[in-house]
């Protein structure tokens, strides 16, 4: 397999630097950010997916009826596509609301703020403006910030403390609303995990259980106005590697799913998430649930923002399907694996795409024989 040296920049050459607050106005894109004739968003308006959309309240309130017909309805729509919303979810509407407005304050900061919390080179966590430095070509028209979450008792303020850290005391109110987000998500991650594993006839607690303890990904998306969006993405077609990803859209709209041959749009739903499978969790399954190709597209006349949480296993934890879902008639698929070697596949060997999973397993494969 190619590295990713090879597409990476040239450090001798002096890297492109993303600056939404001056490139959103710029009416010609510079080229690293035109992407391929086949991959351009379509010009007309692509049509929207009817997505199912899940009602968690009898589920959360212990109803037992509601949470056999809750898993057998989440179970259809991931044998489907992989992709349905939540409503009734229990997180609370003014952390969200308030959620989004610190996104806005924090890319309205200029540049060299928030260069403070840089990310580095190979890690997974900090500032991104799009993946200048990293990439050199088919660049995502975005802007990043991502957090390191641990659900463990001993990290409870690792992303209060990160925001203090990096960015200064100033910072604290931002750092307490993410941490309490981070803390809402993964409560609502494991009740997910629960319906799925009940979806696949298996021990509700046993996914549960996997994840109770979860060192996941917070990931701030901007995505400024693009005089040229019909040649560029907000984020390139790609399944994500991660376990489950729940999503928190603005009003703007931007989310395209491929289902059926075709790109579809997910509308905006304020009252809800939007819920995928991830690569990883693909793996847990044993291959019955696919994870979804997905993309976002930007526009001329305003920015999107949306909050995604990624969950995944601790990183030391071996992910590997149960017995329930392996036998003569559904053999292994991939083979087992740690969180953190599939973490750092991504980061430093492989650019994200619609065939991670597979590119990884082949990795394993090979390296198993080198060795």
């Amino acid at each position: 397999m190619p590295s990713l040296q090879k597409v990476y920049m040239n450090h001798q050459q002096k890297p492109l630097v993303f600056d939404s607050l001056i490139l959103q106005h710029k009416t010609d894109i510079p080229q690293q950010f035109v992407w391929p004739d086949n991959e351009k968003p379509n010009s007309e308006k692509v049509k929207e997916l009817a997505v199912p959309l899940v009602d968690l309240g009898g589920f959360i309130s212990g109803k037992s009826s509601s949470a056999k017909e809750t898993a057998n309805f989440v179970g259809e729509a991931c044998k489907k596509h992989g992709f349905f919303l939540v409503i009734n979810h229990g997180v609370n509407a003014s952390l969200i609301e308030d959620a989004h407005r610190y996104m806005d304050l924090f890319f309205a900061l200029p540049l060299v703020e928030k260069q403070r919390a840089q990310r580095k080179v190979g890690e997974s966590c900090g500032y991104a403006s799009s993946f200048t430095g990293r990439f050199s070509s088919k660049l995502p028209w975005k802007e990043t910030l991502s957090l390191q979450f641990s659900s463990e008792n001993s990290s409870s303020n690792m992303v209060k403390d990160y925001f203090e850290n990096t960015m200064g005391k100033e910072f604290t109110r931002l750092g307490k609303v993410y941490q309490e987000y981070c803390n809402a998500m993964s409560r609502l991650s494991l009740r997910i995990m629960e319906l799925l594993g009940m979806s696949l006839g298996i021990n509700q607690a046993y996914f549960k259980e996997l994840f109770e303890h979860n060192d996941s990904i917070m990931r701030l998306n901007y995505y400024p106005r693009c005089q040229q969006p019909d040649l560029t993405l907000g984020t390139g077609p790609h399944c994500d590697p991660t376990s489950l990803t729940i999503l928190h859209q603005d009003s703007v709209g931007g989310l395209e799913v491929f289902i059926d041959n075709e790109w579809r749009s997910i509308a905006p739903n304020q009252n809800a998430f939007v819920v995928n499978i991830g690569d990883t969790f693909m793996a847990l399954s044993n291959g019955r649930y696919r994870s979804c190709l997905h993309r976002a597209v930007v526009n001329n006349i305003i920015h999107r923002k949306s909050l995604a949480f990624f969950l995944c296993p601790k990183k030391d934890k071996v992910v590997r399907p149960p017995d329930e879902l392996v036998d003569e008639k559904n053999p292994r698929i991939y083979p087992d694996f740690t969180w953190s070697t599939f973490l750092e596949f991504t980061q430093k060997h492989y650019r994200s795409d619609m065939n991670t999973l597979q590119a990884f397993t082949n990795w394993i494969q090979q390296n198993k024989h080198m060795n």
